[in-house]
């Protein structure tokens, strides 16, 4: 017994001396055994358990019930406020109804016009969410947004510099 208290004291020694010893400066090695110990905690592990995979036609099945639960909501129009993610002016919005979105872009739209935002990303609700990859089809969604203000840009000031001069080139889109 008291041999083995002793190995067990120097295998706990080695540990502690090899994780605050750099391999470069001490010359302590460490047995293998003690570096594969991992002492179960809360960390050692994901904290949800192990779920068994669904044969395919449990996985179809439960795939038909939800795609029927989402076409029940739309049909009802009982889906609440929803959001929609698109992507316009080479930025991601997160836009809802009745949103303004600030773009510092030049379109062709006048004041008035309607427009369709075609690039959707991702549209959701209180109790479904649709995801594209990357897009969602145009036949599925439809995104529309009108055209409130249009103002002139502020000038854009390029500089140029050369030796000894300097030349500013002011240009307003």
């Amino acid at each position: 017994e008291r041999n083995m208290l002793h190995n067990l004291f120097y295998a706990i020694i080695y540990s502690i001396v090899f994780f605050w010893c750099d391999n470069s400066k001490c010359s302590t090695f460490s047995p293998i055994w003690v570096l594969s110990y991992v002492p179960e905690t809360s960390l050692s592990r994901p904290p949800w358990s192990d779920l068994p995979l669904l044969n395919k036609e449990e996985e179809q099945r439960r795939h038909q019930v939800v795609v029927q639960k989402v076409n029940t909501l739309i049909e009802s129009r009982e889906y609440g406020r929803l959001f929609a993610v698109v992507h316009f002016a080479s930025r991601q919005w997160k836009v809802t109804n009745e949103d303004l979105i600030l773009i510092e872009n030049h379109i062709e739209a006048e004041c008035g016009d309607r427009i369709v935002l075609e690039k959707v990303l991702l549209v959701g609700g209180e109790d479904f969410t649709l995801i594209g990859k990357p897009l969602l089809s145009r036949d599925l969604v439809r995104v529309e947004a009108t055209v409130i203000e249009k103002t002139e840009s502020w000038p854009m000031v390029h500089m140029r510099f050369w030796k000894r001069h300097r030349f500013q080139k002011k240009r307003s889109k």
